[in-house]
């Protein structure tokens, strides 16, 4: 048997009717849960819109195993200092320090280590007061396997773009494989004993080279971008004077840095003397390496590659070559740009193609005109539409118009090289393709 409710609906036998609805109670629920969600929504809101901070790569280099006449001589390092200055093309509230094996065969004990502001840019002299001990997972040490690199914890330390640090890290003994950056254009000092805080070094070996440092990052705003330039000498900043930070990546760091517009840029050197895109020279190939100083630095958002000037040069530069190999060439050069861009758009890494300036005045190639057509071939490819997300034209921007394949006079150190002025017409260049195509 079954009843009506106060609705008018039946109930199942045995069933209560439900309670008449309490008008004034309803609403007052009501209004207190549409409370509730309009804080949590205007709470969210804030979260948002509050400035999130992100760790950015202020400074890098690129590693490889030197050459005899670039390594440090034997016993150099064991029971030492080594005290190496780099300057930051982005500034922080913290930073952290990447130390590299990665050519290493066996591990690497690192007993200490410690960053200061330089009193100069080519003096080991440190400022005391500035002088902090960094750790590793909470120790002052680590050892680090063969084939690997480690960061240091975050240290609070305020920095600006283009200053400049100095890492001084104790080895406990020398590495019988160096991983070394050549190409620093920097003076270290090496110095026996545990002197990472020392004041001075005024005893210390001297040379223009970087070792097992790989990279320093810092932390700040949330929009705040690195730039990863992979290239060979030319990027590495060949006939650059050392200690005077005049490579056109230098040049292309400060020009961000001098319009608010594009100041949250920092700019990754990876150049690399020698280096080729398809084989190892000095250095292992573009290609081999892109995982490594592009896409695993830290926060990169833009790479720029300049590189192709050795693989053109070298294929003629011992004896000539047919006209297939010419063709080969080109075609596995771009292809390899292709496999570069394809992986870097895939995280999300603006794909930036730089052409091959002219070279046809070098001594040290002196090309062919089969190679001018395969150097103007590849920078065809280059600028072609698609293939990059930009292209900065170095070509157009350093070549003669009376004879353009050599270098403008202006800008030409060797016939292969730029000059110092040169460096300052790419770093120009390089600037001004990022103020069009930045994105957010």
């Amino acid at each position: 048997m079954s009843r009506l409710t106060h609705e008018g609906t039946r109930c199942p036998a045995g069933a209560m009717p439900p309670r008449p609805v309490d008008a004034r109670a309803w609403f007052g629920r009501l209004s207190i849960a549409l409370l509730c969600l309009s804080f949590s929504l205007s709470t969210a809101a804030a979260q948002t819109s509050a400035p999130v901070e992100r760790w950015v790569g202020a400074w890098a280099s690129s590693q490889q195993v030197p050459e005899p006449n670039n390594a440090l001589p034997a016993g150099a390092l064991d029971d030492a200092t080594l005290r190496q200055i780099v300057r930051l093309t982005l500034g922080g509230s913290q930073v952290r320090v990447r130390v590299s094996n990665v050519f290493g065969v066996t591990p690497l004990v690192i007993t200490a280590a410690r960053i200061a502001r330089p009193v100069v840019v080519d003096g080991p002299i440190i400022d005391p007061a500035t002088d902090r001990a960094l750790t590793f997972a909470g120790r002052p040490g680590v050892t680090i396997p063969a084939g690997a690199e480690v960061t240091s914890d975050p240290l609070a330390l305020e920095t600006s773009a283009l200053d400049s640090l100095t890492v001084s890290l104790h080895f406990a003994s020398m590495p019988s494989v160096q991983t070394s950056h050549p190409g620093s254009r920097a003076t270290s000092y090496v110095a026996k004993g545990d002197r990472t805080g020392a004041a001075d070094l005024p005893d210390a070996l001297r040379v223009d080279h970087w070792y097992n440092l790989s990279g320093v990052d810092v932390l700040g705003a949330g929009d705040r971008v690195a730039i990863a330039v992979i290239g060979d000498s030319i990027t590495d900043g060949y006939g650059v004077v050392a200690n005077s930070n005049t490579r056109w990546t230098d040049g292309f760091a400060e020009r961000l840095q001098a319009s608010i517009g594009t100041a949250r840029f920092s700019v990754l050197n990876h150049g690399l003397g020698g280096n080729r895109v398809l084989l190892d020279g000095l250095g292992p190939n573009a290609l081999a390496r892109f995982e490594r100083d592009v896409l695993g630095q830290t926060g990169v958002g833009y790479f720029i590659i300049m590189e192709g000037v050795n693989d053109l040069g070298s294929l003629t530069r011992e004896r000539p070559a047919s006209p297939q190999q010419h063709a080969d060439l080109v075609h596995f050069v771009t292809a390899a740009y292709g496999q570069m861009v394809e992986r870097a758009r895939a995280r999300g890494i603006v794909a930036i193609g730089a052409t091959i300036t002219p070279f046809s005045g070098s001594d040290y190639y002196r090309p062919p005109a089969e190679t001018e057509a395969s150097r103007n071939a590849i920078n065809a490819w280059i600028r072609t539409p698609g293939n990059f997300d930009a292209v900065i034209d170095f070509d157009a921007v350093m070549r003669d118009p009376a004879n353009p394949t050599r270098l403008r006079p202006e800008v030409d150190n060797d016939g292969l090289h730029p000059s110092i002025a040169g460096y300052r017409a790419m770093a120009d260049a390089a600037a001004e393709v990022i103020s069009r195509i930045q994105q957010p």
